[in-house]
């Protein structure tokens, strides 16, 4: 069976992929590194992640980008021998304004290497190829059209041009083959040809509660394209009682055996039509085709465990609760902040992780944090840092990190005379809070920090040599979600929430006098009951 979510914390906007053999899913990532995160199957149960595929500078620039900015719903397709990527790097989207460079990158593997990325267009967003290998062999971008103008539909439909795979360049002019239905908020389309018809999934109703997916079909490549008269072919918005909610934002896939599924959008909130700590996670569901082509998953809702496909079991994998940074590079379960995991402020070793420090919190440049993603409302992270503050501006610890407006962070630094203590911090909406008690320390040693989460809340400990003992304060670990960190003002976008809950290691410079931060390890585990 399959049990969803099959990726589980912030895993969004899935794209799956079958090349022979293996199944791959894509997902945004948003303003963390490495951009576009890929697992791969062969049984579609058991995923394993090969970390992201956008791991430097020269793939993907996230400096200063917004929160919840960066990637957004990559389209990932397999052609000529082929992996190609696209994708849009968000700069901005608040105030009424979006600035959308899109981009494509090919490899001959999906671990690389990738090609210089070229761009392609800035006209709108969640941007994929699709490849008419049985029609007459042409690529065609689609992507939904972004209008700025205030007296306008902002998601103004869906757009299809054709692209040229040899120059990486488009030809002709876009055209609109779809505004989508009554739900509004047409975006995320994938297209297919199946029996000389061409079918168009999108995502609608926008990313909340109200969020589903839609399919259209048309004999002509160009439309018009008619929606399925059943509705939708997945959304959760009619059922609050659903375990998994704010379903839609689909792809599909045929098994090597004929068997079709869908890759898509999912959220657990901690209560009914609550907050979602674990962000939007990816779910899979199969898909039928009625006798006169239709495809159709059961009654359009998402279930909690599906059939797996007539498919070999594929290992499964356990992946290390504890990272002792032995390698050269980092595990494919980390992810670094609007940065890539570079030398000069990052480095793996026998023994310990070094990080030097870097931008306060709302930095948007240069930040210190790697961190990995939450995938249990009951889970517990826990290092052994070794720090030498000299001075309050050099902090480091271990962080429940949302974006730069929403976090939980239990820190050394030192007072105005340089002896160093233990305290902790949260960040509300922006609105900074200091907790109690502080906690002298010894210069020079150890100190254990650790985490346990049990949603809704969040308690720290920590060890200095004398046993464990746990701060008295219990932190709302719900600040963490999509939900509390969206902001309106005046009727006004000024900050969006799409990524989830991360668990961290965190380190500022804020003088700027080389401090560094050493982590001996970092544990990552879930515990029984709650959402895992």
């Amino acid at each position: 069976m399959i049990h969803n979510p099959v990726l589980r914390g912030f895993e969004p906007d899935p794209v799956i992929l079958r090349v022979g053999a293996d199944f791959y899913i894509a997902a945004s990532t948003f303003e963390w590194y490495p951009g576009v995160r890929i697992h791969h199957s062969r049984d579609l149960v058991n995923w394993r992640p090969l970390g992201g595929v956008l791991d430097s500078l020269r793939l993907l620039d996230l400096t200063g980008v917004p929160d919840s900015g960066g990637i957004w719903a990559p389209g990932l397709s397999y052609t000529d021998g082929l992996f190609h990527l696209v994708f849009t790097v968000v700069d901005t989207y608040a105030e009424g304004w979006k600035d959308l460079p899109n981009y494509v990158t090919t490899a001959p593997s999906i671990e690389g290497p990738w090609s210089d990325p070229v761009p392609l267009h800035s006209r709108g967003f969640d941007v994929s190829l699709f490849h008419d290998e049985d029609g007459d062999g042409r690529s065609w971008l689609l992507n939904m059209r972004f209008d700025w103008r205030p007296d306008h539909e902002g998601f103004a439909g869906i757009e299809i041009q054709e692209y040229d795979r040899k120059t990486c360049t488009l030809l002709g002019e876009p055209r609109t083959i779809s505004t989508g239905t009554a739900a509004g908020v047409a975006e995320g389309p994938h297209l297919y040809r199946r029996d000389h018809w061409y079918y168009l999934v999108h995502a609608e109703g926008g990313t909340g509660y109200e969020h589903g997916a839609a399919v259209a079909r048309s004999r002509n490549l160009h439309g018009p394209y008619e929606a399925d008269p059943a509705g939708p072919l997945l959304t959760s918005r009619h059922d609050p009682s659903l375990e998994l909610q704010k379903a839609g934002h689909c792809s599909l896939v045929q098994t090597p055996s004929g068997q079709w599924y869908a890759a898509h959008i999912v959220a657990r909130p901690h209560t009914e039509r609550g907050r979602c700590v674990l962000g939007r996670e990816t779910a899979l569901q199969p898909v039928a085709w009625t006798e006169d082509g239709w495809p159709r998953i059961a009654g359009a809702v998402p279930a909690a465990t599906v059939p797996a496909p007539a498919l070999p079991p594929a290992p499964v994998l356990h992946p290390q609760a504890t990272d002792l940074f032995e390698g050269p590079t980092l595990g494919p379960d980390w992810s670094t902040l609007r940065r890539p995991a570079s030398e000069d402020w990052i480095a793996p070793a026998p023994g310990r992780l070094r990080i030097r420090g870097g931008q306060s919190p709302v930095g948007r440049r240069a930040p210190s944090l790697l961190a990995r993603r939450m995938t249990a409302t009951r889970c517990s992270f826990e290092t052994s840092l070794t720090f030498a503050p000299r001075t309050p501006d050099h902090l480091a610890g271990l962080a429940a990190y949302y974006n730069t407006r929403n976090w939980h962070y239990l820190y050394v630094t030192a007072e105005d005379d340089g002896s160093p203590l233990l305290r902790a911090m949260s960040c509300e909406a922006g609105r900074l809070i200091a907790h109690q008690p502080t906690i002298p320390l010894e210069p020079g040693h150890p100190v254990l920090l650790h985490a346990e989460l049990d949603v809704p809340v969040l308690r720290f400990s920590y060890d200095t040599g004398r046993g464990m003992r746990e701060l008295p304060v219990e932190l709302d670990a719900t600040v963490l979600s999509d939900e509390h960190a969206d902001e309106f003002h005046d009727g006004q976008l000024r900050v969006l929430g799409f990524t989830g809950a991360m668990l961290g290691l965190w380190a500022q410079d804020l003088d700027g006098s080389g401090v560094h931060a050493d982590f001996a390890y970092a544990t990552y585990q879930t515990n029984p009951g709650g959402l895992a």
